[in-house]
């Protein structure tokens, strides 16, 4: 991924960092997005803090444009920041919680593509990536708002990859499982992390889509449940 300007967002966060490590190894310059990242978070030269508001739409085109000022163009987006709300059946479910899924998972990955697709396209090889959830598919009991914001985040990216797959540009999504996480630990502290996603094979499976070899790989949502199939 020598040559390729990355932009990860929520880079610092769970799986983020998985993901922006993965990326610096495989050559990449990575631009880590998050409200509050610090330089000293990655040691590695091709690493760049940008602290940065990605829940707007200004917001975030003025990240996008930050990015391109500074390296004259964007390659790839990794789109990691997403959100969790669940318990409350939907007749339970208030108005509040719902629209907060919707921001955090459905409205940011829109501000996203709008901001980053043109860019996206110059690159002649571009490609988007965006982390849905198990839910999107398959959902359950309690989780209303969630499931469907993030099978919206489905819908979204593959009409972006039939839009664009003109330019060279592919998009697609990854569906986790329940990820390995300090947070989720701590949320669960009884369950069987052994059976939960490890970030660092989902940072692999990004790194390989990014690659000359994902080029085929386009629309998908791509299946990552662990041992839980």
């Amino acid at each position: 991924m020598t040559g390729k300007v990355v932009m990860v967002t929520g880079a610092n966060g769970g799986l983020g960092t998985s993901v922006t490590q993965a990326l610096l190894e495989a050559g990449a310059t990575v631009v880590g997005v998050s409200r509050h990242i610090q330089q000293s978070d990655f040691k590695q030269v091709g690493f760049t803090a940008l602290a940065a508001e990605i829940a707007t739409a200004e917001g975030t085109k003025n990240t996008v444009e930050t990015i391109v000022a500074r390296f004259g163009q964007l390659d790839v987006v990794v789109h990691t920041v997403g959100g969790f709300s669940g318990g409350p059946s939907i007749v339970e479910t208030d108005d509040a919680t719902f629209r907060h899924m919707l921001d955090m998972n459905l409205n940011s990955t829109f501000y996203v593509l709008r901001a980053a697709i043109p860019q996206l396209r110059k690159s002649g090889s571009g490609r988007l990536i965006a982390i849905g959830s198990r839910a999107a598919l398959e959902p359950g009991p309690g989780v209303g708002a969630y499931s469907a914001s993030k099978a919206a985040v489905v819908s979204l990216i593959r009409t972006a990859a039939l839009e664009n797959k003109d330019s060279g540009m592919t998009a697609n999504t990854i569906l986790p499982g329940t990820i390995d996480t300090p947070a989720n630990r701590k949320a669960m502290p009884g369950a069987d992390f052994s059976k939960w996603v490890r970030p660092e094979a989902i940072a692999s499976l990004i790194v390989w889509l990014c690659g000359d070899r994902g080029q085929e790989i386009n629309g998908a949502a791509i299946p990552v449940y662990g041992s839980e199939v």
